[in-house]
């Protein structure tokens, strides 16, 4: 069998690249291949519609394997990453008893969220009774104003237990910047606070203590190279100003974790884990932290290749979410999911379906979690170590997002990320990034499945969503005293969500009729993507088969109560239906909308008639126009 496989491959001789590129040029028939197959993403770079072997000599992940420096593969040898829950805790025994509930499920890591004025050594006992925290990954946050009281409370708590710490493992939770990026306030005593914040926890080994906060930049709407570039960026800033204060550059880097979103754009999005740990390695190698044991993952030269392990936490991304059709957001959550573990993090989190209008359900909660577990106990996620390795396609997405990436940290390097973020650079351009999606989602060029695509123009919300609440920390900041800029806080869905809210409180949902005629072929296709078109904005469509006269159609409209009639049929019967119609509807309540952008749209203008819809067309705006109009 084996020779006649080794046969079998011989009969089918190498095909060379300038070989595969006379085909493709052939059947573009006089095409550009620039323009009609090679993408320009967002992250600056071009992506080819086939890559081959030659791409990606020379990687560094072909050079090495899943747990070696640089770490593109994994830092470690497994894919075991750790399931993580949210608690925010309100009632601790309650978050105890819902904790201990969830260890049964298949959860083997908490992110407890604590109130900042019930931190006493009583309630954290309370909290963890019956978890153990040798078994369990722990991970706390609160005020940044507690951080510190906090981290002495939870040394105590494992010290007094007498536990062996080096088998205790989480982290607690210190942002420096988190204020700036979310507030618009300064932290000036941050430096200060992250080296307490160090030495208050150094008695715990496996405890990282200042985390870098990337996943509030993809929240904000961040491209993958900015959440990268920037994450990278402020990890180097905490990291130089540790070491700048007496602290041990491995201790520095092992105290580090990172949290980074995960968006929808799925192989972007396993190759930036890849090219995060890759990248962050050589920052931390480069200050050349000593290894303080005799172990086999050191330098010649002794430095700790341990210490340049980036500790990834990945949150399936907030911006995304929609309100309508909040069960798409399972589909998101998954490929999100799928991402983030073959990209190799070290845990996750996997938001619920109904986060954007409701506090989770504990059906949406479970469903969540089992998002993970169906991809660990049925998928074996966990028993293949980086399965895209090789692939010349994820490997040069790798390189390239690296690369761009890199050129961001440096960039930022030359005033460094806090100065960054004081000047508003940082959030002037995520914030740029996110009004250029929001743009792009307008256009229908970002599709959002459910909302500006697909909708059920039938599904109502309004009466699902809970009052909003202030979920702030008490601190006491007004945002018209934040000298700041900060990232802002937006779904990407926000201004469709705003859309067909005011449809659906407005008591008197809009009917919009399609009036058919003509080539069958034509007005069908036109007959649906007005469909969906309007369903956005959540109005009651009303489709037929076809009129044989406009006459016809315009009487069917009347008898339906249309408030508008969209014309849908071929460019060339435009010049006679469109005008035809136009004359029969004037006078009337009807807004009438010709379907297409025909080749005598001018003399249709000229004629009196306004309304067109086609691809070109910024729906968001459009529909704005229409409710304007139809909503009074």
């Amino acid at each position: 069998m084996s020779k006649q496989r080794e046969k079998l491959f011989t009969d089918f001789p190498p095909v060379s690249t300038e070989e595969w590129m006379e085909v493709v040029t052939k059947d573009l028939k006089g095409a550009d291949f620039q323009k009609r197959l090679v993408w320009k993403t967002n992250e600056g770079f071009p992506v080819n519609p086939f890559y081959r072997a030659e791409d990606i000599a020379g990687s560094r992940a072909a050079e090495n394997l899943p747990g070696q420096f640089p770490y593109v593969r994994s830092t470690r040898k497994d894919n075991k990453w750790y399931v993580r829950q949210e608690i925010d805790v309100q009632d601790f025994p309650e978050a105890n008893k819902k904790a201990v509930a969830l260890l049964e499920r298949g959860i083997n890591s908490f992110g407890f969220h604590l109130p900042k004025n019930a931190l006493t050594a009583e309630n954290l006992g309370i909290l963890l009774n019956g978890i153990a925290p040798d078994k369990v990954e722990l991970n706390f946050s609160t005020c940044i104003s507690r951080t510190v009281d906090l981290a002495g409370l939870l040394v105590d708590y494992l010290t007094s237990r007498g536990l062996n710490l080096m088998d205790c493992f989480g982290s607690i939770e210190f942002d420096p910047f988190r204020k700036i990026l979310k507030k618009g306030v300064d932290e000036p005593q941050w430096v200060e606070k992250a080296v307490e914040m160090v030495k208050v926890t150094a008695s715990l080994p496996r405890y990282r203590a200042i985390t870098v906060t990337g996943n509030r930049m993809n929240d904000a709407g961040a491209y993958s190279y900015q959440e990268l570039g920037y994450s990278l960026s402020y990890g180097n800033q905490v990291l130089s100003e540790l070491i700048g204060n007496g602290i041990d550059p491995s201790l520095a880097a092992k105290k580090i974790k990172f949290e980074l979103g995960v968006g929808s754009n799925y192989f972007m999005e396993i190759a930036k884990f890849r090219a995060a740990r890759w990248l962050w390695a050589e920052i931390v190698n480069a200050y050349q932290p000593p290894c303080a044991r005799d172990c086999d993952n050191k330098a010649a030269d002794g430095t700790c290749r341990c210490a340049a392990k980036m500790n990834i936490h990945a949150t399936t991304s907030r911006f995304n979410q929609s309100l309508y059709d909040p069960y798409v957001n399972l589909l998101r959550t998954q490929t999100e999911t799928m991402s983030a573990t073959i990209g190799a993090v070290d845990s996750l989190t996997v938001r619920p379906f109904d986060e954007a209008f409701e506090t989770p359900t504990d059906f949406a909660e479970r469903i969540a979690v089992n998002q993970q577990l169906l991809l660990k106990e049925e998928s074996h996620f966990d028993k293949i170590t980086d399965p895209s390795s090789g692939s010349y396609y994820i490997e040069t997405l790798t390189a390239s997002l690296a690369e761009q990436a890199w050129k961001l940290f440096i960039e930022t390097e030359e005033t460094g990320f806090y100065e960054s973020l004081k000047t508003g650079t940082v959030q002037d351009a995520i914030n740029a990034s996110s009004d250029a999606r929001f743009q792009a989602v307008a256009n229908r060029r970002e599709i959002l499945l459910g909302t500006n695509q697909y909708p059920n123009f039938r599904e109502t919300m309004s009466e699902k969503i809970e009052d909003e609440q202030a979920h702030g920390c008490g601190c006491g900041h007004d945002d018209r005293q934040t000298p700041l800029k900060k990232l802002r806080s937006v779904r990407l869905a926000d201004a469709f969500n705003e859309l067909r809210l005011a449809t659906e409180r407005s008591g008197n949902t809009p009917k919009v009729f399609m009036l058919t005629i003509g080539n069958l072929a034509m007005r069908l296709a036109r007959s649906q993507f007005s469909s969906n078109f309007f369903s956005c904005a959540g109005y009651d469509l009303i489709d037929n088969l076809g009129f044989n006269t406009v006459e016809e159609g315009v009487n069917a409209a009347r008898e339906k109560g249309a408030d508008v009639v969209v014309l849908c049929s071929s460019d060339d019967e435009y010049v006679t239906f469109a005008p035809e119609a136009y004359d029969l509807l004037k006078g009337g309540k009807e807004l009438f909308v010709v379907a297409g952008a025909p080749a005598c749209m001018d003399d249709l203008k000229a004629h009196g008639i306004e309304h067109f819809i086609h691809v070109r067309s910024n729906i968001l705006e459009t529909l704005k126009m229409f409710n304007g109009k139809l909503l009074k």
